[in-house]
């Protein structure tokens, strides 16, 4: 066998360190995705980064970049959530990676497409992964992992050159000894046949593309398109008490009821009022009286 050089030793060693965790293929990747009428107008796969929405995001601000291109990191040393909370895990463990979209649907509409892009995975992750997903409003997917819901991905949304940067996090092989908090989850904590990441991947972009193409047909309408009624269907937020922690230490305390027209969250309060809540408006979201494992970020 020829003697490798010291550094590609080390960078071989890194790469297939841990077996269970093979890395992705940028090549094979684009083959399957980036085509003739795809969304998907480039694909680039880097071994680690600090934030991919970061990277993206400012690459769509000078221009380099069109719709469809995505990111994607074998690792994050400072992925970010809503409100700029960390989102951190090992090398190969998730799907972390962003997207740049430019929708032809008028502005006001365009608060839907974090909505949109948790409906988009959790619906891939239902047919790829063999694990239900639900989504917590604004931006969670949840796993039940031992009888109990826990977040398993994240999803950020932030606007970027002409269009929008859409961060998606997802914990695919994360073992209990790994997770961050324990109230984290993962697919494989949930019980998923396979953790491949590859397949889940092309899953996710796929269900995306369909999902933003019906969206963008209909004019971002979400009742037209069936998005507003198909993330109600999926939502685990609806239905529960849920304790609203506002800006100012303001709180509002009342039953989730509804996904309104312009993506708000619907509260009935105790004296009969309802009161629409933004997804800006939110600092965190729980269930009162428990459930819920996590917090909106």
């Amino acid at each position: 066998m020829t003697p490798q050089p010291p550094g590609k030793q080390d960078k071989d060693a890194g790469r297939w360190s841990d077996l269970d965790r093979p890395p992705l293929s940028g090549p094979a990747l684009r083959r399957a995705l980036v085509r003739p009428g795809s969304l998907w107008t480039s694909l680039d796969v880097v071994a680690t980064t600090g934030s991919t929405n970061s990277d993206l995001a400012a690459r769509a601000a000078k221009g380099e970049v069109t719709e469809g291109a995505v990111l994607v990191a074998e690792e994050q040393s400072a992925g970010r959530g809503r409100l700029d909370r960390r989102w951190s895990a090992p090398p190969r463990s998730g799907l972390f990676f962003s997207v740049y979209l430019t929708p032809r649907v008028p502005m006001a509409r365009w608060g839907w497409l974090p909505l949109l892009t948790g409906v988009a995975t959790a619906a891939a992750l239902a047919r790829s992964a063999g694990v239900d997903t639900l989504l917590k409003w604004p931006n969670d997917l949840l796993v039940t992992v031992d009888g109990e819901e826990r977040k398993t991905g994240g999803i950020l949304a932030e606007r970027a050159g002409d269009g929008v940067v859409i961060g998606i996090g997802l914990n695919v092989s994360l073992r209990a000894d790994e997770l961050p908090v324990p109230t984290a989850g993962s697919l494989a904590l949930a019980g998923a046949p396979g953790t491949d990441r590859d397949p889940l991947l092309r899953a996710v972009l796929r269900s995306l593309e369909d999902w933003y193409a019906k969206w963008q047909d209909a004019i971002g309408d979400p009742a037209a398109s069936r998005l507003q009624e198909t993330y109600a269907a999926g939502c685990a937020t609806l239905g529960r008490t849920v304790r609203a922690e506002l800006p100012g230490d303001a709180e509002l305390l009342g039953e989730a009821v509804a996904i309104d027209g312009e993506g708000r969250l619907i509260v009935a309060t105790e004296g009969g009022g309802r009161q629409p809540v933004a997804a800006g408006d939110i600092v965190h979201l729980r269930a009162a009286g428990g459930g819920y494992s996590g917090e909106t970020g």
